[in-house]
C-alpha cells in the first residue's frame, strides 16, 4: 500500500468515528433534556414516592460522659493521725465496710472517763433520791391528825422563875419549809448531773466513732486522699466514694435542640468501644445554658433503665433522645415538603406525568418522614426531592 493510499484510510477512519461522537452527543443531549424539563419548563419528577401511613419519629442526638448518681465525701470527724488505710481508688466496697482508721487511742481515754463520771453522777442520785424518800416518809408522818414533830428535849424550869416549870419533853411543828426541809431540791441537782455525764459519754463515744471512716452506701472508691501516718483535720475529704451501681449519663445539647428536651423522655445510649445500645430516660434538664463563646449549651442527666455491668467514671457514650413521635400518620419524606412555615408547606404532586404544586398542613416533622394532616390522601405521588 502506498503511503497515499495509508493517509487517506486513516483520515475516513478518524471521519467516522467524530460522526458517531457527534451523533452520540446529540442523542444523549436530547434524552437529558427530556428527563431534566417537562412540559412547564420545570424540573422533572424523577424520583417520586407514595404517601403512605407508618410511624414519624424525631430524635436529637449528642455525645455525653458516665459519672456516678451519687457521690459522697467521707471524713473523719476528729483530727488525728492515719493509722490504717484499707482501700485504694478503683475498690468496690459494699455499705458498712471498713475504709480508714486514725489512731483511736486518745478518744477511748476520753470515752473510759466519761463513762466513770457518768457512774459517779448515777450513784450520788440514788443516793439524793434515798434521803427524798425517807424526808418525804418522815414528813407524811407527822402531818397525821394528832401527831407532831419528834418532840425536843426541855429543862426544867424552878418554881418563881418567870415562866411556869414544866417537865419533859416538848413538842415542835412539823416541818413546812419546802421539799424536803429547806427548799432545796437535792434529786434534781443530781439528776442534772447524770444528764451532763451522759451527754459526754455520747460526745466521747462519736468522737471515738469518728476515727473510723466506713461505706455509707455500695460503690467504688474514686479517690483517697492520705496514707497512714498523715495528719488530718476532722470534716476534711479523705475518701470519695461513688455509687457505681446507679450510673447516669451527663451531656450538653446545643440551645436549638435543649428546647424541645423535658424530664421524662425515652433516650438511647451507646457507650464507646461497645455494641450495646441502652434504653434510658431524661431525669433532668438545666434550666440554664452555659456558653462557650460561639455555642450555648444545655446539661441534660439521663438514667439507664438497666444499667450495665462494669461502666467506667468518664466513659464516653452517644445519646440520642425521642423528641417527637406520632405512631400511626399519613406521610411523605421530608425531603419532599419545602417552605414549611406557620404548619403548613408546598410538595410537589405528579400525576399525568404532569408536576404541581400544591400546599399541605403538616405535623410533626421527623428525621426521615413528615406528617400530612391535610393537603393529601395516601397514594398520591410527591416528588421527592425537588
Amino acid at each position: 500500500m502506498s503511503d497515499t493510499t495509508g493517509q487517506n484510510a486513516s483520515k475516513r477512519r478518524i471521519r467516522w468515528i467524530g460522526a458517531v461522537i457527534v451523533v452520540g452527543g446529540a442523542v444523549a443531549g436530547g434524552v437529558i433534556g427530556a428527563l431534566a424539563r417537562d412540559g412547564d419548563d420545570r424540573p422533572a419528577a424523577i424520583v417520586v414516592a407514595a404517601v403512605d401511613r407508618g410511624a414519624i419519629t424525631l430524635d436529637v442526638a449528642t455525645t455525653g460522659t458516665i459519672e456516678p448518681a451519687t457521690t459522697r465525701s467521707l471524713t473523719f470527724t476528729v483530727a488525728g493521725t492515719v493509722e490504717a488505710v484499707q482501700v485504694r481508688p478503683g475498690n468496690r466496697v459494699v455499705k458498712g465496710q471498713k475504709l480508714a482508721v486514725l489512731d483511736d487511742t486518745e478518744a477511748i481515754d476520753d470515752l473510759n472517763d466519761a463513762r466513770t463520771g457518768l457512774a459517779e453522777a448515777e450513784s450520788r442520785l440514788a443516793a439524793a433520791r434515798t434521803v427524798a424518800v425517807r424526808a418525804t416518809a418522815s414528813a407524811t408522818t407527822c402531818a397525821r391528825p394528832g401527831r407532831t414533830a419528834e418532840p425536843a428535849e426541855v429543862p426544867t424550869v424552878q418554881v418563881g422563875a418567870q415562866a411556869p416549870a414544866v417537865e419533859g419533853r416538848a413538842a415542835s411543828p412539823c416541818p413546812t419549809r419546802g421539799y424536803p426541809d429547806t427548799g432545796s431540791d437535792q434529786v434534781l441537782t443530781a439528776q442534772q448531773q447524770v444528764n451532763r455525764a451522759a451527754r459526754a459519754v455520747e460526745v466521747a463515744q462519736k468522737a471515738l466513732d469518728g476515727t473510723t471512716i466506713t461505706a455509707p452506701i455500695a460503690g467504688t472508691v474514686v479517690a483517697v486522699e492520705g496514707e497512714v501516718g498523715d495528719r488530718v483535720r476532722s470534716e476534711a475529704t479523705f475518701i470519695s466514694l461513688a455509687d457505681t451501681y446507679a450510673m447516669q449519663v451527663r451531656a450538653a445539647f446545643p440551645e436549638a435542640d435543649a428546647g424541645a428536651l423535658t424530664a421524662g423522655q425515652t433516650a438511647t445510649i451507646s457507650l464507646a468501644d461497645s455494641d450495646g445500645v441502652y434504653e434510658a430516660e431524661v431525669v433532668q434538664v438545666d434550666p440554664a445554658g452555659t456558653s462557650d463563646g460561639t455555642l450555648v449549651r444545655f446539661g441534660v442527666l439521663l438514667a439507664f433503665a438497666d444499667s450495665p455491668a462494669d461502666l467506667l467514671v468518664g466513659q464516653s457514650a452517644q445519646v440520642m433522645v425521642r423528641t417527637g413521635e406520632v405512631a400511626d400518620a399519613l406521610r411523605v419524606p421530608s425531603t419532599a415538603v419545602h417552605d414549611v412555615s406557620g404548619g403548613s408547606g408546598t410538595v410537589l404532586v405528579r400525576a399525568a406525568n404532569r408536576s404541581e404544586e400544591r400546599v399541605v398542613t403538616v405535623g410533626l416533622r421527623g428525621d426521615r418522614y413528615t406528617e400530612i394532616t391535610g393537603g393529601l390522601e395516601q397514594g398520591d405521588q410527591v416528588v421527592r426531592s425537588w
